[in-house]
């Protein structure tokens, strides 16, 4: 999909996705602690791609981490701006990261890559591999699938992706895997996959 529609979608539901999902309380302890593990303690920049209300971005910034979060949906901003004050926020799209190459030591792609069809994905993949430097640490959450499809997410259509498949696309886009987390479908909660990965 376009970062146009994505963002007029997320813009118009955006006060029920802050109140529904927009606190680390609404995060699983385990995700939390392998976000803290592999980007909390990284010397230099990361940025959290996609950060929504920008509950994950505090997190990190009160772990120490030097962490600014950018988002297409300027309501999003706005209220990550009002609730951690501090804390740097940008509105703008992950597919267009104003940052020179090889600046950032880490990068938070939580749920913010669902959107992209397969086309766009590997594009989108080497554009944060750019930003990265050597060693830089890429954690990507997402929709777990036994294939790649669409499905029709609660606010605009979504992807699901075979974690395989998604490790030989970061392969081709220059990661290496470090780590992973998978959970089942939890009740109402989609089948869930975090990959984490490093730039070689």
């Amino acid at each position: 999909m376009s970062s146009p529609d994505v963002q007029q979608a997320y813009s118009s539901l955006a006060r029920q996705y802050i109140d529904l999902l927009g606190s680390v309380e609404a995060v699983h302890r385990d995700d939390l602690r392998l976000i803290e593990r592999h980007l909390g303690h990284l010397t230099g920049p990361v940025l959290d791609l996609g950060c929504g209300p920008g509950h994950l971005t505090g997190h990190l910034h009160a772990a120490g981490c030097e962490v600014t979060g950018i988002d297409l949906v300027p309501e999003f901003i706005a209220h990550a701006r009002r609730t951690h004050p501090g804390v740097p926020f940008e509105v703008g799209s992950l597919l267009d990261v104003a940052r020179a190459d090889a600046s950032v030591a880490g990068v938070l792609a939580w749920y913010s890559l669902i959107h992209l069809d397969p086309g766009q994905l590997d594009g989108a993949l080497v554009g944060v591999r750019r930003l990265l430097a050597p060693g830089g640490v890429l954690v990507v959450g997402f929709f777990e699938g036994a294939v790649c499809e669409p499905f029709e997410h609660k606010v605009t259509t979504a992807y699901r992706w075979p974690v395989e498949e998604l490790v030989g696309r970061l392969a081709a886009a220059g990661f290496a895997e470090v780590d992973r987390l998978q959970r089942p479908r939890e009740g109402e909660r989609r089948p869930h996959a975090v990959l984490v990965v490093r730039a070689v």
